[in-house]
């Protein structure tokens, strides 16, 4: 055993976490990998593709805890994988759609005082 309490065996693993969510469904699963294992790598070793078919690892962005990374990153012991969905609305364009529709909603402004 080592300092921490662990096998010298286990010592060249590290524990991590797979998560991806959808609005009707959250998975986050515990994995157990090598240490040197990639983003990609546990997310191919966790079997979350077969849950849910439609992620694509070539489209969508994956982080850690929140935090985007490439998929080539090497994990540490504890890591949350997250892989993240693709926008279905570019945030940008809606804060412009959201904009302009504010200002068509103003009282008192443009052509209206012209008449009076």
């Amino acid at each position: 055993m080592n300092a921490h309490g662990r096998s010298m065996e286990s010592a060249d693993r590290i524990r991590v976490e797979v998560a991806y969510a959808r609005p009707d469904q959250q998975l986050i699963l515990p994995l157990e990998v090598p240490r040197g294992t990639t983003l990609r790598q546990a997310v191919e070793q966790s079997g979350i593709l077969e849950h849910f078919p439609e992620i694509d690892l070539e489209k969508q962005q994956v982080g850690i805890f929140g935090k985007l990374n490439k998929p080539d990153t090497e994990l540490r012991d504890g890591d949350r994988v997250e892989i993240y969905r693709p926008l279905i609305a570019d945030p940008k364009e809606v804060r412009k759609q959201r904009a302009a529709a504010g200002k068509k909603m103003k009282r008192g402004g443009g052509d209206l005082d012209k008449e009076a």
